[in-house]
């Protein structure tokens, strides 16, 4: 076969391997992007050279997995991760090696990987490739095949069926028959993955051109069921009706709607693949009148933005994403429902800049096409006329934020102090006057001035205010 071109930078690094004698291959994920006609984004090598003398050899190296025979030289402006021949036995905890054994050759180093795809090697001195168990066929032919038996390397490490399904869904290949029946037979050790593990891999997935190719394998091998059952509680919970909005289950609408937000934005994905996660629990009928008169039955989801939100951080937590991730992608889940058009008034924009922050509008109108999109699955839905409303809807809040009009309770032109001094008591109703200051404010911007809001202040004060009543 021909050989492959070997980059620069590792042309020049093994020069450096091979004045002391030593071998030198690239492995893993760049070898696949190389044989796909891909420019790699890292380098794996694997050498005969042990961690200390590729302390040696190199002058800026990190013992980032010494015990493993790992670590990460920095050469010529790259971090280049290289792991000495090594051959492996024994998994007694479904996740490790019980043994592992340095010194091996090649192909025992490759034999040790969890797919064919990720068992060729390339010689960084002649480019050659070194393919014991047929993984460049492959690669030509889209496969994920595990090396060996499935169900052997499976039971090895529990994370590889997730892995198996993360690169369908990235890659866009197929799994060969026998490989994809052993994910659902090695559910049991997949269930001790950790959190930390899983959330990684399914980050990556969601990351692909579709990750609804992945989330649809997870749900037919059983590992959503592991990790994140409350997302079969949607299948087959129907939401068409004679209105025509929803052509599909809240499960396949959800699905549809993360591969519609945009892919190099987790939080939205995130959000997409969980806006409507609450609807089960809030489903319900009513009637409603069609074009003619005659009343219909429709289909119900009342309040399912704030139950939804709920689902979604308790996921988030149990999966150990960082606090910020759980609550920006609830709060983007808790207000996906809004529905803008050119009759809104500018109060009526007011009031939703104050039930969302202004870091999130863009990442709140991505989620909102995201979730059209995962209605029909149609990119024509999202173009044309939606999309120029919500160009409509942001110029508005523009203009609105370049007039600098009061949007917060530190935008009024009086704080606590000042309503102290007329006479209203620091307390919960001193909180709620200034709250209806605020209101006041955003239906009007021009009765933002300290005479005006003092002078409605004492009003709404001297009317009994103070015995309850909350109307302004």
């Amino acid at each position: 076969m021909k050989a492959i071109q070997i980059p620069p930078v590792l042309a020049a690094m093994n020069a450096v391997f091979e004045r002391s004698g030593f071998q030198a291959y690239l492995v893993g994920g760049a070898v696949r992007d190389l044989l796909r006609g891909k420019t790699p984004t890292d380098f794996d090598v694997a050498t005969d050279a042990t961690p200390e003398q590729m302390m040696r050899l190199f002058r800026r190296v990190i013992p980032t997995g010494i015990e493993h025979g790992t670590v990460t030289v920095l050469f010529r402006g790259e971090k280049i991760e290289a792991t000495t021949f090594r051959a492996e036995s024994g998994y007694s905890d479904s996740r490790r090696p019980d043994a592992v054994a340095f010194g091996a050759g090649i192909e025992a180093d490759l034999s040790r990987r969890d797919f064919t795809m990720n068992a060729v090697a390339v010689s960084l001195r002649s480019g050659e490739a070194v393919d014991p168990f047929g993984g460049r066929a492959d690669i030509q032919g889209k496969i994920i095949r595990a090396v060996g038996a499935p169900l052997a390397r499976f039971r090895e490490d529990g994370l590889r069926p997730v892995r198996a399904v993360r690169f369908a869904a990235t890659l866009g290949f197929a799994l060969e028959a026998e490989t994809e029946r052993a994910l659902s037979a090695t559910s049991d050790v997949t269930a001790a993955v950790s959190r930390e593990r899983f959330r990684d891999e399914f980050c990556k997935m969601l990351a692909a051109d579709k990750p609804s190719l992945g989330l649809r394998l997870m749900e037919k091998s059983g590992i959503l069921a592991l990790f994140i059952p409350e997302l079969l509680e949607c299948r087959g919970v129907a939401q068409a009706d004679f209105r025509g909005h929803h052509q599909f289950d809240v499960l396949d609408h959800l699905f549809y709607a993360c591969d519609g937000a945009p892919r190099e934005n987790l939080d939205v994905r995130l959000a997409a693949l969980f806006h409507d996660v609450g609807k089960p629990a809030v489903q319900g009928a009513a009637q409603k009148p069609d074009a003619s008169g005659t009343a219909q039955k429709i289909r119900t989801f009342y309040n399912h933005e704030q139950t939804s939100a709920k689902l979604a951080r308790s996921i988030l937590i149990r999966l150990r994403f960082p606090k910020r991730a759980v609550e920006y992608v609830s709060l983007l889940v808790a207000r996906h429902t809004f529905h803008y058009g050119p009759s809104w008034s500018d109060a009526a924009v007011r009031r939703f800049l104050t039930r969302v922050p202004l870091s999130a509008v863009d990442d709140l109108f991505s989620l909102r096409l995201a979730d059209i999109y995962g209605m029909t699955r149609s990119k024509s839905v999202i173009s044309g006329a939606r999309r120029e409303n919500l160009a409509e809807f942001r110029e508005r809040i523009l203009r609105i934020l370049e007039a600098k009009q009061a949007l917060s309770l530190k935008d009024l032109a009086v704080n606590g102090y000042d309503l102290r001094q007329i006479g209203i008591p620091a307390g919960k109703l001193l909180g709620t006057v200034l709250n209806e200051l605020l209101d006041a404010v955003l239906a009007d911007p021009a009765k933002n001035t300290r005479e005006h809001l003092l002078n409605i202040a004492g009003e709404l004060y001297s009317a009994g205010f103070q015995s309850g009543i909350s109307e302004f």
